[in-house]
């Protein structure tokens, strides 16, 4: 497991440099015109970069520096952005505002909409070949991977959340840690371990990184889930209660308020009992811990 010293984490500094990144990728591509535009609109939009930030902050819980995490990150935002860009949809959740902004398909129209996330899905495995590969593992073998289960179970827990189609022996309860552990939880749990694994982690520090990026994913999601029925609409950037207006399953909504946060607590203490292992390398994920534990937005 890793030991080395406390290291600084500038989450401005770190966002700027994968704002970077994700713009000189896409420089790259000389993607056409209408195509193009859109996919700009929806990953360059000023964001939190949570995720991608979770993965420079994994890396350094490995060993590394972080920068070896940028592919990764640039990847993980694109899955991200494809994600709510299709999400907002009128099939789906027909949401007109997205982090303050119209939301692409009302800005670009439905088909934009719809080809700028079929890209973005595409794109993000092109950007995880970027990776600088570890000369004694298949790196890339395995972020690919990982990138696939994180994909595949966000869209499996959108699924659930649209869709249904649970077990019928499966309590509400069930029902909703299945939704958020899919629909949110997995993309956070791979930008995780794929920042980690960009940083050749040892088994053991993957084991934990792993652990606690379960524990921030279900956290982080409840916290979505009380915002929607307690936040400030101009600070979340988004219409709020909607989840109520459509009787979706939410942790409020099953289990009350303050039950919710009393989950939340416990998943917090578990996520950090796994960075106490880590060490003093997991400074930076502990800092993200402290952010989206306490946010507005």
């Amino acid at each position: 497991m890793t030991s080395t010293n406390s290291i600084p984490f500038d989450t401005d500094q770190i966002r700027s440099q994968i704002d970077h990144a994700m713009g000189a990728f896409l420089d790259t591509l000389n993607l056409p015109s209408k195509l193009d535009e859109p996919v700009r609109y929806s990953l360059l939009a000023p964001g939190k970069r949570i995720r991608p930030l979770l993965a420079w902050a994994s890396a350094q819980a490995a060993g590394g520096d972080g920068s070896e995490s940028l592919p990764v990150a640039v990847a993980v935002e694109l899955i991200h952005a494809f994600s709510l860009v299709h999400d907002d949809l009128p099939a789906l959740d027909d949401d007109d505002l997205r982090r303050g902004r119209p939301t692409l398909h009302k800005h670009a129209g439905e088909a934009a909409a719809i080809l700028a996330g079929d890209a973005m899905l595409a794109l993000a495995f092109e950007a995880v070949s970027k990776v600088r590969p570890h000369p004694t593992t298949d790196t890339h073998a395995k972020l690919i991977t990982q990138l696939c289960q994180g994909t595949r179970a966000m869209i499996a827990g959108q699924v659930y959340d649209t869709l249904g189609g649970f077990d019928d022996s499966l309590s509400d309860q069930q029902k909703i840690e299945l939704i958020h552990t899919n629909k949110t939880g997995a993309l956070i749990h791979a930008a995780c371990v794929m920042g980690a694994t960009a940083a050749s982690a040892d088994q053991p520090t993957l084991d934990l990184v792993s652990g606690f990026a379960c524990d921030l994913g279900l956290k982080f999601q409840i916290i979505d889930d009380l915002l929607d029925v307690q936040g400030d609409p101009k600070l979340v950037g988004k219409a709020l209660r909607k989840d109520d207006d459509a009787n979706k399953l939410t942790y409020p909504a099953v289990l009350g308020i303050e039950r919710s946060k009393e989950i939340i607590g416990t998943l917090h203490r578990d996520a950090l009992s796994k960075l106490d292992q880590i060490g003093p390398a997991s400074s930076g994920l502990r800092l993200l811990l402290d952010l989206m534990t306490n946010r507005s937005h």
